[in-house]
């Protein structure tokens, strides 16, 4: 169990959003390259928002189902520290390009729905640097969509005394009114946010950051 729990703020659109995380303590930045999201950011966008993220804050780019060239591509612009999977995509095309990654999954989608399915589907990514959990939603991330707790809860009793792992991610629906509530239970590594620091798709809110930054000091 870590010290404290890490945070990444994804989705991020504007260089005074940047900033606001960063003050905030965020551990991690996300950057969307998914042409249905709100949040999608072109190439030259997300490569001027990369130079403005300090030393000791991660740059991570969420991907689905996206094209190898596309995503070297980013790779060589942006530079981001990790690349951060969100579809279906295989493990070899998670190994592909030689840089660390998380894979996400859509805890609760067909195949996705027992323990022992999402069990089986994380064993097959022993080499990600993280295995973030989403709530399933037709669309993928951003959606605010929560995960189920029981779910997650029975993945963590499945791996109980199995190591080591990659540490587990939780994303979906963490707002300021119940984030610390969710680490209470789970005790995960680190957490993923959204919408639950947004006015709107992409529009992160500094007060919004900071409170939830300081409810997740209370977990």
């Amino acid at each position: 169990m870590p010290a404290r729990t890490r945070v990444k703020i994804c989705g991020l659109t504007r260089e005074q959003d940047i900033d606001a995380a960063v003050r905030a303590g965020a551990d991690a930045l996300g950057f969307v390259f998914y042409p249905k999201s709100p949040r999608m950011l072109s190439t030259d966008q997300a490569a001027r928002l990369r130079r403005r993220i300090p030393a000791f804050v991660q740059a991570a780019g969420l991907f689905v189902n996206a094209q190898e060239a596309f995503v070297r591509e980013i790779l060589d612009q942006v530079r981001p520290d990790l690349l951060q999977f969100h579809g279906e995509e295989s493990p070899e095309q998670c190994r592909l390009y030689g840089h660390p990654y998380i894979k996400a999954f859509r805890a609760g989608a067909p195949g996705l729905d027992t323990v022992e399915g999402l069990y089986q589907a994380c064993l097959a990514y022993p080499d990600a640097r993280g295995w973030l959990m989403d709530g399933y939603h037709d669309a993928y991330g951003g959606t605010g969509t929560a995960f189920d707790a029981e779910l997650i809860q029975g993945l963590q009793q499945r791996f109980a005394g199995q190591s080591p792992l990659p540490p587990l991610i939780l994303a979906g629906g963490m707002r300021i009114d119940n984030v610390a509530q969710r680490v209470a239970l789970h005790r995960p590594y680190a957490i993923d946010v959204s919408s639950g620091v947004e006015d709107a798709p992409g529009v992160k809110n500094a007060d919004k950051i900071v409170q939830f930054m300081q409810a997740l000091a209370q977990a």
